[in-house]
């Protein structure tokens, strides 16, 4: 019922992106489990995620992702995120990004949910498509703790991916949690992924193994389990074009 809800709430982005101008795109993906960070944000469920985004020539960008979620009974059923940022590639293969982004959560019991967290990162692609990238992320007030005071968080990431054969590719990523949230219940944690991805005519899949394990699960239920898994995606963006 949750993926149906969530698939009803981003159909009509498809009817906008089929009408799209230029730097207008919309991406579509449907993912074994919806992983945030080393935590299932979907109960280890299937996830349907769209995104609307428009880029502007000069860097800007702006844009809208969505989600279908599961916290467990009366909480939040869909996730809708909305960011904006200025990143640039330059001729040397460097690139950087930064911007903010505000979750929002729907059918949460308060407002209470929605949090903004800002970001800057740093990247470098050679000429064969290897790329490295690192990001840091700091929220003030993480996951909408504000009673009694805000409780900021910030999160570290390093992202490595090589081209292989036949339209292969090896993808490896880390992050680490830390910061007020996370230190003040002796939580701060270590995240990793390696994976496969393949490029099929106008679909990207990718299959990736991922651990949280240093950040303790919710007994009894697969709400917010960071027991290591396998999440497989297939993804494409429209336009399609030629």
């Amino acid at each position: 019922m949750k993926l149906i809800r969530g698939t009803a709430l981003f159909v009509g982005l498809l009817g906008v992106a089929g009408a799209t101008q230029a730097g207008v795109s919309s991406s579509w993906t449907l993912a074994s489990d919806y992983d945030f960070r080393g935590v299932t944000q979907s109960a280890r469920d299937p996830a349907l995620q769209a995104s609307l985004d428009y880029a502007h020539d000069s860097g800007w960008y702006i844009g809208a992702w969505g989600s279908n979620v599961d916290f467990g009974a009366g909480d939040p059923d869909v996730e809708v995120d909305l960011y904006t940022g200025f990143t640039k590639s330059l001729d040397s293969g460097l690139s950087y990004d930064f911007g903010g982004v505000y979750y929002t959560y729907h059918s949460a019991p308060t407002p209470g949910a929605n949090y903004v967290e800002l970001y800057a990162g740093l990247g470098y692609e050679d000429k064969s498509g290897m790329s490295i990238k690192g990001k840091f992320w700091h929220s003030p007030d993480f996951g909408g703790s504000s009673t009694p005071g805000n409780t900021p968080a910030e999160y570290i990431q390093a992202d490595f991916s090589y081209p292989l054969p036949a339209g292969f590719s090896f993808d490896a990523h880390a992050g680490y949690s830390f910061g007020d949230y996370w230190s003040d219940a002796d939580s701060e944690y270590f995240d990793y992924s390696i994976g496969i991805g393949y490029t099929a005519g106008k679909f990207s899949l990718a299959a990736k193994f991922i651990d949280g394990s240093d950040l303790a699960d919710v007994p009894g239920t697969n709400v917010f389990d960071t027991r290591s898994k396998v999440v497989v995606t297939v993804a494409t963006t429209f336009p399609w074009g030629e």
